[in-house]
């Protein structure tokens, strides 16, 4: 006779057997199913086709990336066919000496500096030879046919009178931005101010700074009034138009001019040059006694 089980620990042999269940092993697919892993959605694209860049700006970044090549490159070339800026106080020299001017002149007084800088190149203590918004400019200019507005900095200004007295056009120029350069990397602020002042011509036969300041006005560069040094200051553009000795009211006219630029550069208040331009020029044909372009 068999022995019953207790209910609660398994019943009889006769009970009902609860079903086997089996429970899913996990793989290494996903629900999605066999091969489904990775697999996108049907009819829709993948996540790296939908952040790849529209084939426009891929081409306009590979233009862009080939111009910045084509100018490094050009860059370099120039660098290296341009001369060594080395020997520009030996030009100066030797172009002072042609002109009978004294070389080198004396150190470049702070209010002539002042009002060349304010005229001529306003971003002189700030650029690294050349100034990329005037480059611009220019560039603009000879693209739409419009004249020259100018815009060339003291260095490549320097780099004119010393390396490319008769060199004009785009080619000149550009050899101008990178002699420029050049002078910016060798030489300080205070050493391109004196290398420029030595050799710039101010009209009436002048050239260079010491000889302006006595021939004009019988007094040393040191002694200069600010509307003397402001009238000089304008000479450098057109020295020959502007000559206060033949075109005194044009003088006048392009020294107010240098006046309101060192206005606006925060060099003088309104007031300061107004009076700068009501007081005497005390202007002279010849050097003064006792005046020496030293």
């Amino acid at each position: 006779m068999t022995r019953g089980v207790p209910a609660g620990e398994g019943g009889s042999h006769d009970a009902p057997t609860a079903p086997l269940l089996r429970v899913p092993q996990a793989g290494p697919q996903s629900a999605g199913g066999p091969g489904t892993a990775g697999a996108a959605p049907a009819g829709g694209r993948s996540r790296a086709t939908e952040r790849r860049l529209p084939r426009w700006l891929r081409r306009a970044l590979i233009v862009v990336l080939a111009i910045a090549l084509a100018g490094a490159l050009a860059f370099a070339g120039l660098m290296l066919a341009t001369p060594s800026v080395s020997t520009a106080p030996q030009l100066a020299q030797a172009f002072d000496r042609a002109h009978g001017a004294p070389y080198p002149g004396p150190l470049v007084p702070a209010r002539f500096a002042a009002a060349l800088v304010a005229t001529e190149d306003h971003r002189f203590y700030s650029e690294p030879g050349f100034d990329p918004i005037a480059i611009g400019r220019v560039i603009i200019g000879h693209l739409t046919g419009q004249p020259d507005q100018g815009g060339a900095t003291l260095y490549q200004q320097l780099a004119k009178m010393l390396y490319t007295p008769r060199g004009s056009g785009p080619g000149a120029q550009a050899e101008q931005v990178i002699l420029g350069i050049k002078l910016d990397l060798t030489y300080s602020k205070t050493q391109i101010l004196r290398l420029y002042a030595d050799v710039a011509y101010f009209g009436h036969g002048y050239v260079g700074l010491a000889r302006a300041s006595c021939g004009y006005f019988g007094v040393t560069p040191a002694g200069l009034t600010w509307p003397q040094a402001a009238l000089l200051a304008g000479l450098v553009q057109a020295p020959s138009a502007d000559d206060p000795v033949a075109h005194f009211t044009v003088a006048r006219a392009r020294e107010a001019h240098v006046l309101g630029r060192l206005v606006a550069t925060g060099t003088l208040t309104q007031a300061q040059a107004a009076r700068a331009y009501r007081a005497p020029l005390h202007l002279v044909e010849g050097p003064g006694a006792g005046c020496t372009a030293r």
